[in-house]
């Protein structure tokens, strides 16, 4: 099925001048943001006024898209005079013509049928605010707005009203100073997006108040003029089709940088394909290897889901297993020590009575809490633990405190809970919403991207793997639609399994070095890796017809067959037959809270 977005606001007829040149160019921010949208694979329903009579330079609009609104004549059509130089954008003539006049109660009566709803500026911040009411009473699922600078300097306030009453928020740097003017405090709430361009410097995402930075191409600038709007209809679409807002960011600042080397909306109108113009990549899928891999996991028995259930994890049909595993797989990270700078060792220690290592013993450390302090598993006291109380959870049979960055989980405990409240969210109310929607499993990574804990990592491991984990209990607490599949989860073993066994190359030398010597690297360094690793895995379910749980439990159980500190078993290792045997490879070294 095809996802659908609704946009309010009206094609231009503009005048150009780049270079000292003349262009004839269709524009306006509704237009730019349909076709932004259209690029990225949904449709749209644009609501803006209509002329009797389509001028010519907009008549591919009804091949493309659907377009409703109040009839008027065509030279009621907003235009703008726009001069380009130096990479600087000036408005000579504004003319906003009868979308000034565009009236909310002439809005569709349901539009609970669109994934999401965008309001474009409109002229003022007093017609978005009646659009955004109307919105709301027609059954918009999300509502995002857009702001401009002039609107910005006449109605601040109202612009801020805007804001909060929107789920999703674009703006540029510039506004974006004008605007921390007249509220200097604030922050944005969980559960809110706000993007924010920065022309060739990328853009900003603020998932509540946790920001990332999302880069922009390289790319020639040959007219800018609707860059901001491009991306935001791009990023939108790739929101409603159910990807992470960093991801759907990037796909966003792709597309609009590859539209600024055109006139007007040239790229977006022809066929011509959309190339990223970034550099060469350092890190490439092997096609070879991954259709063996592919046909070994379909041939392997033991590649079967893991039920998790074990002697460090909760009973079946445990009260609290939900909460459990809400708060402990949001803590399923950073298991190991570095030193001078490599990787030292991973964590191995005795906890109830069991050596266990890493994510089990962390599993056991929780388990331990669960009839002494059933309390311990809600939001509240997750967002109030102590530095001492962590240590306590995370503490070795031995009385020593062995966690390598007890820190950072507690920082992770904290945001998660103070997230949870703030939303006024349960992990029980989590799941029963994602299984009440049309696409459970959609819905669920969804809610998840305004969770402390699990939002930040935009390829989702922990969400992914909490959805794997309720899934593949006994109690099936959790369950996928229709023809919806699992991201996949890449974490540690999987990206040293994955090395290993040549399912990606490093084609960067410095790079290889790295990952040989197991250096700490930057994030810049393992993105290359991890983001080449996942889009290989991604492919394997199809490939090879077996579930991503499977696929994800054969790399995990890699770490058996593949350790970190010893010599590989490759006699013993069922993949020994197609293996790359790349033995000198590791997994990127790095802290991170993503795995």
């Amino acid at each position: 099925m095809k996802h659908k977005l609704f946009i309010i606001g009206s094609p231009s007829l503009d005048t150009l001048t780049i270079k000292g040149q003349l262009y004839q160019s269709p524009g306006g921010a509704g237009l730019y943001t349909a076709l932004g949208a259209i690029h990225a694979g949904v449709s749209i329903t644009l609501f803006a006024p209509k002329p009797t009579t389509i001028p010519s330079e907009l008549s591919f609009i009804s091949h493309i898209m659907e377009w409703i609104g109040p009839p008027i004549s065509a030279d009621q059509l907003p235009h703008f005079e726009i001069v380009q130089s130096e990479n600087k954008t000036d408005y000579k003539k504004a003319f906003f013509g009868a979308e000034e006049e565009l009236k909310a109660d002439d809005l569709p009566n349901d539009l609970s049928h669109y994934d999401l709803v965008h309001i474009v500026p409109l002229g003022n911040a007093k017609q978005q605010l009646s659009f955004i009411e109307a919105c709301k009473i027609r059954g918009a699922k999300y509502i995002s707005t857009g702001t401009a600078l002039p609107i910005i300097a006449s109605d601040p306030n109202r612009v801020l009203d805007v804001k909060d009453e929107s789920d999703i928020f674009f703006m540029n740097h510039i506004e974006n100073d004008l605007l921390k003017k007249y509220n200097k405090n604030a922050a944005t709430l969980s559960g809110k997006l706000v993007f924010m361009t920065q022309g060739e410097n990328g853009a900003t995402v603020n998932q509540g108040n946790h920001e990332t930075s999302v880069s922009s191409p390289d790319t020639k600038i040959v007219d800018p003029t609707g860059a901001g709007d491009t991306f935001c209809g791009a990023t939108l679409a790739h929101i409603a089709q159910g990807k992470h807002p960093v991801m759907a960011a990037k796909s966003g600042a792709n597309l609009a940088a590859f539209m600024i080397e055109g006139i007007g909306p040239e790229k977006l109108i022809s066929k011509e394909k959309h190339i990223c113009s970034n550099l060469k990549p350092r890190v490439v899928i092997n096609q070879e290897q991954l259709h063996k891999i592919a046909q070994l996991i379909s041939d392997l028995p033991e590649a079967e889901a893991f039920p998790f259930i074990d002697s460090s994890l909760p009973p079946k049909e445990h009260p609290l297993t939900i909460d459990y595993f809400f708060v402990t797989t949001l803590q399923q990270f950073s298991f190991w020590s570095h030193k001078n700078g490599q990787y030292h060792k991973p964590l191995i220690h005795t906890i109830g009575g069991d050596e266990l290592k890493g994510a089990f013993y962390l599993f056991q450390a929780y388990t331990k809490r669960l009839e002494k302090d059933p309390e311990f598993f809600t939001p509240k006291r997750q967002a109030t633990q102590s530095l001492d109380d962590m240590k306590d959870l995370f503490r070795a049979d031995n009385g020593k405190d062995v966690m390598p960055a007890t820190q950072l989980h507690l920082d992770f405990a904290h945001t998660y809970g103070l997230s949870m409240l703030e939303l006024g969210w349960t992990p029980s109310y989590v799941v029963n919403q994602a299984l009440s929607s049309k696409y459970p499993l959609k819905t669920f990574l969804e809610m998840l991207d305004k969770v402390g804990g699990y939002r930040e990592d935009p390829l989702r491991k922990k969400s992914a793997l909490l959805a794997l984990i309720l899934e593949q209990r006994p109690e099936k607490l959790f369950h996928f639609g229709k023809n919806e599949t699992l991201p996949p989860v890449v974490d540690y073993h999987c990206m040293r399994g994955s090395l290993r066994l040549g399912l990606v190359d490093i084609l960067d030398k410095e790079l290889d070095t790295k990952i040989k010597n197991r250096q700490l690297v930057s994030p810049e360094d393992e993105w290359d890796i991890r983001h080449a690793i996942y889009e290989a895995v991604d492919l394997l379910p199809e490939l090879s017809g077996r579930s991503m749980g499977a696929v994800d439990w054969f790399f995990f159980m890699s770490r058996k067959r593949c350790p970190e500190m010893t010599d590989p078993d490759c006699s013993s290792c069922g993949a020994d037959p197609i293996c790359a045997h790349r033995k000198d490879y590791f997994q990127p070294v790095i802290r991170t809270s993503f795995y």
